[in-house]
Formats: C-alpha cells, structure tokens, sequence
C-alpha cells in the first residue's frame, strides 16, 4: 500500500484553480446579473423581493464557495478530514467508495457510505455530507480525486475478513 508523508497523510485533494474560479465567476455573475435586471427594469413588488434575495443569495453563495475551495482534503490512516478540521468520514465508518459513472456523486469525485447517518455538513465545490453519505468532489481535480477514493477503497478491503 502507498505509504503516507511526514505528516501521516495518504493523499490530498483540492479545488482545481480553473474549475474553482470558473465555478465561482457563474455564482457571482448570476447573483450580479439577477440584481441589475431587478433595479434596471423593477417588475412587480413580490418578484422584485424575490429576486432581489434570490440575487444576494448567489452572492452569498459565490463567496461561500470561495472560502470553501481553499481547503484540502486530507486522508490519514484512521480518518478523512479538511483543512479547517471538519471530520468528513472515519476509515473505521465507511462501508463502501461509490465512483463509478452511474454512481450518485459530485463531478470529478466520489461518494462515501457510511455505516451510520452523521449530522448534514457542506462545503460548496469539495464535500458535502447528508444522512450516510459523504459526496467529495466538485470543482476538484479528478486526479486526486480518483487516487484518494482508490486508497480508501484498499483500506476497505483490507479490514473484510476474506
């Protein structure tokens, strides 16, 4: 098996600058373009509210996702974890590495099942956590992506007596 750096880490994976800022430059441009629509040629109350908070919100969303994109994820022999110290899965939890093409997941990324539903946790473009599932990926390189959920699957592997 891959042995880990100094630091006890197996493989990383991050945002890959040019999906990052093309991701980011959509929200932002969208949020941006709801906005002057609205003021430029106000419709009715109702959807000028509306579209107003819609607007804001992709703004909102597009620093978010900003913010977000700056981590790594990292995984050590026991875990799967960020760079903010957000515990994404435990080796110990996860029962299967779902990646194939037909497989729920994000682009450039895999999915995780749990044995046991975890609290909901998102970090827009890199990972996300819903119920027993753990979906890495997004704005990612598919590189690191693929090498990390190949390494998890080997860890996997190796527990299942047989």
């Amino acid at each position: 098996m891959f042995q880990p750096d100094q630091d006890g880490i197996y493989a990383t994976v991050q945002a890959s600058q040019g999906r990052r800022w093309f991701a980011y430059g959509v929200l932002f441009l969208l949020g941006a373009f709801v906005i002057y629509t609205t003021l430029a040629r106000p419709p009715a109350l109702h959807w000028m509210v509306f579209m107003l908070v819609f607007g804001v919100a992709m703004l909102l969303l597009a620093e978010k996702l900003r913010r977000a994109t700056t981590q790594v994820i990292t995984l050590t022999e026991t875990e799967v974890r960020d760079s903010t110290g957000a515990l994404l899965a435990e080796i110990s939890e996860i029962e299967a590495v779902a990646r194939g093409a037909f497989a729920l997941k994000p682009s450039n990324g895999f999915t995780l099942v749990l044995k046991s539903k975890k609290p909901r946790a998102w970090a827009p473009g890199l990972w996300w956590r819903v119920g027993r599932r753990v979906g890495v990926g997004g704005v990612t390189a598919a590189g690191q992506s693929k090498f990390m959920a190949e390494q998890i699957a080997l860890r996997i592997k190796d527990r299942k007596p047989g």
